[in-house]
């Protein structure tokens, strides 16, 4: 991969990593602000613990994609990005485009996927 594409995808992957990083503290802040709060109704407690299922739900996916994130800016910094971890061929620039954090071709990740 060309240096010029490797950057262009770094500069991809800081900027959701920063996105990322701003959705897991407002998730935080958020949740400090409704536990501050009195509640009076069990409506309003099944209210508040439901959203918190749910965006606690998001947070997780977060930190996984921003764990991946954090090993394809490695690999970037390393030289090897773009490689596929299955069959070591380059992974398409399409596909990185649409997933700049992707470790498997297309080719692979269907074969990753019907094994599940």
């Amino acid at each position: 991969m060309q240096t010029s594409e490797a950057n262009y995808f770094k500069e991809i992957l800081e900027s959701r990593k920063e996105q990322i990083n701003k959705n897991i503290h407002s998730f935080h802040s958020e949740l400090e602000e409704l536990n501050a709060l009195e509640l009076n109704d069990e409506g309003d407690h099944a209210s508040v613990n439901n959203n918190s299922m749910v965006e606690s739900a998001i947070v997780t996916q977060q930190e996984k994609e921003l764990r991946e994130i954090d090993v394809t800016l490695g690999k970037i910094a390393a030289g090897n990005y773009g490689i596929c971890e299955m069959c070591e061929d380059p992974i398409g620039f399409q596909r990185l485009k649409v997933k700049p954090h992707a470790i498997y071709c297309i080719d692979c990740r269907e074969i990753i996927e019907k094994t599940k």
